[in-house]
């Protein structure tokens, strides 16, 4: 058992949305994405303040892939914040950018960031609205403002956003608690990189809540 001291805990629901489930299957479907309610939820229990962030993404932009065949290639131009194309996914008023059912409503979050909604800017990590990590979106700073000390986190995708949250949150102090069943992800391989690499950091991984214990 990790023991988590409640009182200085938080829970982080990271990109946890509907349109990277098959519940958004022309979006970009992670597989078994909507089945990580029950554990985001679980280990809610451990922290008193959760926090969650969401792509909320425009209905245009240089980075949305016109056609399969350019998913992941290039964006090209002077975009400095942006790297490869995607599909469309998470636009602001559409259902892929709501929460996955079951988990709370977003008023009963202690804080929802957007993150994405410049068209020019794509971020993974849900801590900064640009790739150079310079522009905070205000969760390190609400973490620290409430004496956060550990964060369990967990969301969409394992090997893209948790992963880059996670780092985020590494590099600027927090311990942080890597709940794998609370996250999915898209290639096996690439998943047991970025799981290793969060561990060399310093990071905590365990298998689901039922691995945490309140101290």
């Amino acid at each position: 058992m990790k023991k988590i001291d409640r009182n200085t805990s938080a829970a982080f629901d990271v990109d946890a949305q509907r349109g990277f489930t098959p519940l958004c299957p022309n979006e970009l479907p992670v597989p078994g994405g909507d089945t990580i309610v029950e554990e985001l939820n679980a280990q809610a229990v451990f922290a008193r303040v959760r926090v969650a962030s969401k792509d909320c993404h425009p209905n245009k932009a240089p980075w949305i892939a016109s056609s399969p065949a350019e998913v992941l290639t290039p964006v090209a131009g002077n975009y400095p914040n942006l790297d490869v194309k995607w599909p469309a996914h998470c636009v602001v008023g559409t259902e892929g950018n709501l929460l996955i059912p079951g988990l709370p409503g977003e008023n009963d979050y202690d804080l929802v960031v957007g993150k994405g909604i410049d068209p020019e800017k794509h971020p993974y990590g849900a801590c900064y609205h640009d790739l150079a990590n310079s522009e905070s979106t205000g969760v390190i700073e609400f973490l620290k403002e409430n004496g956060i000390k550990p964060v369990i986190v967990g969301g969409l995708a394992t090997e893209y956003c948790v992963h880059q949250t996670a780092t985020q949150l590494l590099n600027a102090g927090f311990a942080v608690v890597l709940n794998l069943g609370a996250c999915r992800g898209l290639d096996a391989q690439v998943i047991e990189k970025a799981v290793e690499g969060l561990r060399n950091l310093g990071a905590i991984v365990i298998e689901s809540a039922a691995e945490l214990n309140a101290a």
